[in-house]
């Protein structure tokens, strides 16, 4: 009877033991599992669903690496948008049509194509798009930005978007930032024209964090950094 508790002593100490063990484990494991989602979350749009900032960066990054001359950067900004905001709709409307314009987005690009809102009315794209499809598949983009936007009681909002865009066998460059900068001069080469811009070197101009200069904030946000 004796040695049969001191057999079963050992054991019990040893299951306590791994449970003492298994219990913060598991805590932890659930905390990095709650802290992986927020990040990832926190890299996201909350109205759109749409790459962040950051998100959209990295993304876009492995794009422009990975394809390299085949890569297409691109920059959307809404035109009149303040016009919506003001408008009878308010900013409902306005919640609306930057809804709508990251869908019309996502689905151009698609699954394998980086789209991002950077703020305001102002989004980014990243695709494979070969030398001989840009112009038509730019084309294509500016029609589908431009189709009307249903708002609350079926009202039809008018809209339209300036798109410039930035290829690294055209700049020479898969760099990032570089690209971004030229696409936006190139978007507002083009700006309410109702046609898409493909920059070219005239359009590599200065710029603050990959943005050109003069653009909002760009000025506050290179102070900061």
């Amino acid at each position: 009877m004796a040695s049969t508790v001191r057999v079963q002593a050992p054991i019990g100490q040893r299951a306590l033991f791994i449970t003492t063990l298994a219990v913060p484990l598991t805590g932890w494991t659930v905390h990095a599992v709650s802290l992986h989602r927020k990040l990832s979350a926190a890299r996201r749009d909350p109205l759109t669903g749409l790459l962040g900032r950051d998100g959209f960066t990295a993304k876009a990054r492995q794009i422009t690496d990975r394809y390299g001359d085949h890569a297409l950067v691109g920059m959307v900004d809404l035109d009149h948008f303040k016009q919506i905001n003001d408008g009878p709709g308010g900013h409902a409307a306005g919640d609306r049509v930057l809804a709508a314009t990251a869908t019309r987005l996502t689905a151009w690009a698609g699954s394998r194509g980086a789209v991002g809102r950077l703020g305001g009315d102002e989004f980014a794209f990243a695709v494979r798009i070969g030398p001989a499809r840009r112009e038509l598949r730019l084309a294509q983009l500016t029609q589908l930005l431009a189709q009307p936007v249903q708002v609350d009681d079926g009202v039809l909002v008018d809209v339209a978007a300036s798109v410039g865009a930035a290829c690294p066998g055209v700049l020479g460059t898969t760099d990032l930032s570089l690209l971004q900068r030229a696409a936006d001069a190139a978007m507002y080469a083009g700006k309410h024209t109702g046609r898409a811009v493909l920059a070219g070197p005239q359009h590599a101009v200065p710029s603050i964090n990959g943005r050109r200069a003069g653009r909002p904030g760009t000025h506050t946000l290179g102070r900061a950094a």
